[in-house]
C-alpha cells in the first residue's frame, strides 16, 4: 500500500514544497506560542489561577 502512495507522490510535480511548508507552519506556530506564553503578564496569570478558589464571587452571565 505504501508503494502505491509513494509512486503517486513521485509523479506529482512540485510536491516537495509541502513538507517544507508544513514544517515552517509547525515551527512558527510553536515559536509564536512560546513567545505569547513567556510575554503574558504575570498578574493576569495569577488572577486566572485563583478563579477556582474564589467561592464567594458570584458570576453572572450577560445572556440573562
Amino acid at each position: 500500500m505504501f508503494e502505491q502512495i509513494k509512486h503517486n507522490m513521485e509523479t506529482i510535480s512540485g510536491i516537495e514544497i509541502y513538507p517544507i511548508l508544513s514544517l515552517l507552519i509547525f515551527f512558527f506556530f510553536f515559536v509564536g506560542l512560546a513567545f505569547w506564553v513567556f510575554s503574558y503578564k504575570k498578574d493576569k496569570i495569577r488572577e486566572m489561577s485563583e478563579i477556582p478558589l474564589d467561592e464567594g464571587l458570584i458570576i453572572t452571565s450577560k445572556d440573562r
